[in-house]
């Protein structure tokens, strides 16, 4: 029996794996319940500043959906709505958008306006 349990709880890493890793292939729309565990991660993370209004941001839309893809576990992709959020906004000066920061352990590490 112990056998069948190991066996079984290698099946159910294995499947915890590959769900994160189709997780992070997305990008994960972020509130303020959300933010700041997102970016604590360890490998880095770019979180998309946007609003449903802003013609630029929503060109960037599949840019980031591609990245993330093409990223999938060696980095991270989130999107705040500046409407809904602003406090998240306020806290980082975002002025104008599309606008995207860059972390690393929770840190910002850079910063691209535009």
């Amino acid at each position: 029996m112990a056998m069948e349990d190991k066996e079984l709880e290698k099946l159910k890493e294995e499947k915890i794996k590959k769900m994160l890793d189709q997780a992070s292939a997305t990008v994960v729309k972020l509130d303020s319940s959300s933010f700041d565990a997102f970016i604590s991660s360890d490998v880095p993370v770019v979180v998309d500043f946007w609003a449903e209004w802003c013609m630029p941001c929503r060109i960037m839309g599949p840019v980031m959906d591609e990245l993330a893809q093409a990223y999938a576990g060696k980095a991270r992709f989130g999107k705040v709505n500046v409407d809904e959020n602003q406090q998240i906004a306020s806290r980082y000066g975002i002025m104008s958008i599309p606008h995207f920061l860059i972390f690393k352990n929770g840190t910002r590490v850079e910063k691209i306006v535009g």
